[in-house]
């Protein structure tokens, strides 16, 4: 006769850790028997009812700095680990999915957006920004800058030219800090712009040339008021954001009514004077459009560049030499920088995300692959709140929140882990295609206390938030 005997459970220690100071243990438990068999939802239950949570609160678990996304057991498995031996795991704070909170609309596409707050890098170099009074810049096709606050109130908009003519569609823009604002776009041209939250206007005081095709996009360092400009003409330049500190700009890349003589007599619509100067540096050496150049975090005198030419290069700013170069099997559309894993976040035109270690002595290409978006990614961001978080926008109609813990087995030769997404963001009122095809999204950011904020081609700016806990 069979035996109705259940075979014994099998179980492994565990040893609870976190980094949030405001979750740690008020006792430590130690070493936990638990069986094998627990997942997410179980394990939050469990540290929950050690820190005796009046409401529960959701949680995540890293083993091996990587998140459990199955049973322990399957995780044990799958990385080839024993369960004699006792496991250290991470608990963190889930993250809450980001709902949709506001949509600004525009009168065309909106090419680029940046975020003005407390905590935003332009932010730390102005006055003090209250919360709730955060702000966001956005670029348009249309030819303008428009800045918004949370509730959708448009404060102010650039105007055109004095002699009537509008600027030409812009394709980036970012705050350099609460007052001055840097865009560039399809004419070449990288503007400075004064930004008088008090009279609510917008007013250009720089012009500055050095690229012969259009700018495809910008990189601010505030602390030394320096601007990269990344250029379909396969170069990046270094400019000043203040005329006293650039030289001259270059006679024949100065537009034909404007002679050596005049080139700082040019008006802004308030009759004042609008200088043109040149860059401080040409780097030269991708031999394809550059999508993308970045400062280095931490140590300015040092950039990072991607490019549809395939590759990824370090510059040393203060001689304007290639210092490394990385040849990927993609054309690369854009760049962001992870400090803490030291890796450089690329989007492909294939798709997908290449995460890459910069350092000299990185021995393979790729560290990881990002996969789940179905169209070009050409927009990136890092998370405020974590060290290993990314939000990207694609061609696919969708933003996608990745964290570089959530890997996956398998992965093609020289792809390192695989990643997928945690969360899919759609625009407001439209679905993603089968085909991958949706509303592109041009660009998005980061910031803790606005949220994630993209623009498209469905003409709005979009703001969705979530909470970490």
């Amino acid at each position: 006769m069979a035996s109705n005997t259940k075979p014994p459970e099998t179980k492994v220690q565990i040893r609870l850790s976190t980094r949030h100071l405001d979750l740690k243990f008020s006792e430590d438990p130690g070493a936990v028997l638990v069986p094998t068999s627990l997942r997410r939802l179980q394990l939050s239950r469990l540290v929950n009812s050690f820190l005796q949570t009046s409401t529960p609160l959701p949680f995540d678990f890293l083993i091996n700095g990587q998140f459990l996304r199955s049973s322990i057991d399957d995780f044990l498995t799958q990385n080839g680990i024993s369960a004699e031996i006792t496991l250290n795991v991470e608990y963190t704070p889930a993250l809450v999915p980001p709902v949709h909170v506001a949509s600004f609309e525009h009168d065309d596409w909106v090419s680029g957006v940046d975020i003005l707050s407390q905590g935003s890098p332009a932010g730390t170099w102005g006055a003090s920004i209250p919360s709730g009074q955060e702000r966001i810049v956005s670029s348009s096709y249309d030819g303008l800058i428009r800045v918004w606050d949370l509730s959708g109130n448009c404060l102010a908009v650039s105007a055109p030219p004095n002699n009537g003519s509008r600027i030409s569609s812009l394709k980036c823009v970012n705050w350099l800090n609460d007052k001055t604002i840097v865009a560039a776009g399809m004419d070449s041209v990288v503007r400075v712009f004064d930004y008088d939250a008090d009279a609510r206007t917008i007013t250009q005081s720089l012009e500055l040339y050095n690229h012969k095709w259009p700018v495809e996009n910008l990189a601010v360092h505030a602390p030394s008021d320096r601007i990269l400009a990344a250029s379909a003409d396969t170069t990046i330049s270094l400019f000043a954001a203040a005329a006293k500190d650039s030289p001259a700009a270059p006679d024949h890349l100065l537009p034909s009514s404007t002679t050596a003589s005049n080139k700082r007599r040019k008006k802004s619509n308030d009759g004042k004077t609008v200088p043109s100067r040149g860059a401080h540096r040409t780097l030269t050496g991708h031999t394809s459009a550059v999508s993308e150049a970045i400062f280095k975090p931490g140590d300015a005198t040092v950039a990072y560049s991607a490019s549809r030419d395939h590759t990824l290069r370090t510059w040393d700013l203060t001689t304007a030499n290639c210092v490394d170069m990385r040849t990927t099997a993609h054309p690369l559309l854009c760049l962001t920088a992870l400090p803490t894993p030291n890796l450089l976040a690329t989007g492909t035109s294939a798709r997908h995300i290449t995460l890459a270690d910069p350092r000299a002595d990185a021995t393979q290409i790729a560290a990881m692959t990002l996969r789940g978006h179905m169209n070009a990614v050409v927009s990136l961001d890092q998370d405020p709140s974590s060290e290993y978080g990314l939000v990207s926008g694609s061609h696919d109609g969708t933003i996608r929140i990745w964290d570089v813990r959530s890997v996956k087995p398998g992965g093609a030769v020289g792809e390192g882990q695989v990643g997928e997404s945690v969360y899919v963001i759609e625009r407001d009122g439209a679905k993603m295609k089968s085909s991958g095809e949706g509303v592109k999204v041009f660009s998005v950011r980061w910031e803790a206390e606005t949220g994630i904020v993209s623009c498209g081609e469905d003409k709005k700016v979009q703001i969705n938030k979530g909470e970490s806990r």
